[in-house]
């Protein structure tokens, strides 16, 4: 809207110099189109001027985007999760799960905290929700984007700079979240399999992550190993009633 209004003071300016009034309002016109085009593709990009510069107003959903900033979570349900990393929303964070996904620290890692109609916590190797990786805390980046169903957000304890490795992925909106707990991203595909995360604190049989991977490492899909088939029982009667050629 600045835009608009500086575009359209600087014609009306140059209107008052200018020895052809047509032509001013002619101009006054144009500057009117360039501005409110500026701004109808500022709205459609989704973006806003910031301090830092421009920051998205939501998650890229695109799946064929800027894959280095994807996260692939592999489940043991069989399904992947595509979660969408917004760097400009909390950069540290961004940076800590990539570094970790790459690790491979969260390969075989558990859903230890499922709470239906609210969120899906993971990122603990023990399982319990007292762990983390040996990196150092993070700094807080709480930010003014919500959270709404499918948002990624870091865990924390009680202290706001504790997040470690542990996030959560919320299922229904929960606004109270917000600016207390870092969101740095959200699910752009396979929501169905976050969904299908066994419930409880910790679930009887929980969903794990089989791989986590950044999309533009190129990873194939880690699928659950299926059970071994029972071996089938050979009779001697079995035997004798088969036919050969």
């Amino acid at each position: 809207m600045t835009k608009k209004f500086l575009a359209l003071f600087l014609a009306m300016c140059a209107g008052v110099f200018t020895a052809h009034p047509a032509l001013a309002q002619d101009d006054v016109a144009a500057a009117q189109d360039e501005a409110t085009s500026a701004e109808f593709v500022e709205e459609e990009a989704g973006v806003s001027e910031g301090a830092n510069g421009r920051i998205p107003l939501r998650a890229d959903p695109r799946l064929d985007f800027d894959l280095e900033n994807i996260l692939y979570l592999d489940l043991s349900n069989g399904t992947r999760v595509a979660i969408r990393l917004v760097p400009e929303w909390a950069p540290s964070h961004v940076a800590r799960i990539k570094t970790l996904a790459r690790d491979g620290f969260y390969d075989g890692v558990i859903f230890h905290r499922v709470i239906d109609g609210f969120m899906a916590q993971t990122g603990d190797p023990t399982g319990t929700g007292r762990g983390g990786s040996t990196l150092p805390d993070l700094q807080e980046e709480f930010n003014s984007f919500p959270h709404v169903r499918g948002s990624v957000s870091m865990a924390r304890a009680d202290d706001e700079d504790s997040a470690n490795s542990q996030f959560f992925i919320v299922f229904y909106p929960r606004f109270a979240l917000d600016r207390n707990y870092t969101n740095f991203g959200r699910v752009i595909g396979g929501m169905d399999g976050v969904d299908a995360i066994s419930r409880g604190e910790p679930p009887a049989n929980p969903t794990r992550i089989l791989q986590a991977s950044i999309a533009s490492d190129g990873k194939p899909q880690r699928m659950p190993i299926d059970q071994p088939q029972e071996q089938q029982t050979f009779t001697a009667d079995m035997l004798s009633n088969s036919t050969s050629d």
